[in-house]
């Protein structure tokens, strides 16, 4: 049996995202489930788990400040500040994907920039699903090797950005502004966050990556009980 992923959206929208997300999963030999918060989950029943891309998670939840005219999902982040550290604790391999990675960070006791552009005046306001963002990966940081690479291009679809790291958890990818790109766990367990949207970039094998790392980490805990560690 293939492993199976668990993916979480908001149970309004999300279903483009969804899919794109669960063909990568495929691709990678996995299979996978659609969480929401009218579905709900069993995570006894998940070998991984996706935390997907969506609206922004409100300030409520990381003590920030309360911004106008955005929106927000509160039963999706109810959802997903359970779901994440659950996962965690169990050594359940987790990727987050944009808002996914901010969550991730915020389960964990992290903090975000509500607008980044408010703190990085001189980045650029670049909102694309096209690879247009340099990213570099710290040469420390086990996610150039599942990257297979220290350098990369990305797309770029978000106004949060990660502040302050959660517990346990390192910046593992800059850009050329200095905006957290990704996050990692220090340990090595398999924990993962970038901020952009790899689902979206189906051509590049170097964003696959991503997936069949998770979908290989989701199989060798199926089958052995055990995550295996990565070192740069």
């Amino acid at each position: 049996m293939k492993p199976l992923i668990g993916v979480s959206t908001s149970a309004t929208g999300g279903w483009r995202s969804y899919l794109a997300i669960s063909f990568a999963i495929w691709r990678a030999g996995g299979r996978s489930r659609r969480i929401t918060p009218k579905t709900g989950y069993s995570i006894t029943e998940l070998d991984g788990v996706i935390a997907g891309g969506g609206d922004d998670i409100s300030a409520s939840v990381y003590g920030g400040e309360l911004l106008p005219n955005v929106r927000l999902d509160p039963e999706r982040d109810a959802l997903e500040t359970e779901l994440i550290p659950e996962a965690v604790r169990l050594e359940i391999p987790v990727l987050g994907i944009c808002r996914g990675a901010q969550l991730i960070n915020v389960s964990l006791g992290g903090t975000l920039h509500t607008d980044i552009w408010e703190v990085f005046e001189n980045a650029p306001k670049l909102r694309t699903v096209l690879p247009r963002k340099e990213i570099r990966v710290a040469a420390d940081a086990w996610l150039s090797s599942v990257l297979q690479t220290r350098k990369c291009r990305v797309n770029a679809l978000h106004h949060q950005s990660i502040k302050e790291t959660g517990r346990s958890l390192r910046v593992s990818a800059l850009d050329d502004h200095e905006i957290v790109q990704a996050i990692e766990t220090r340990s090595g367990k398999p924990v993962l966050g970038v901020q952009w949207h790899p689902e979206l970039m189906p051509f590049s094998k170097t964003q696959q990556r991503l997936f069949q790392w998770l979908v290989e980490a989701a199989k060798n805990r199926k089958d052995t009980g055990e995550y295996f560690e990565l070192a740069a």
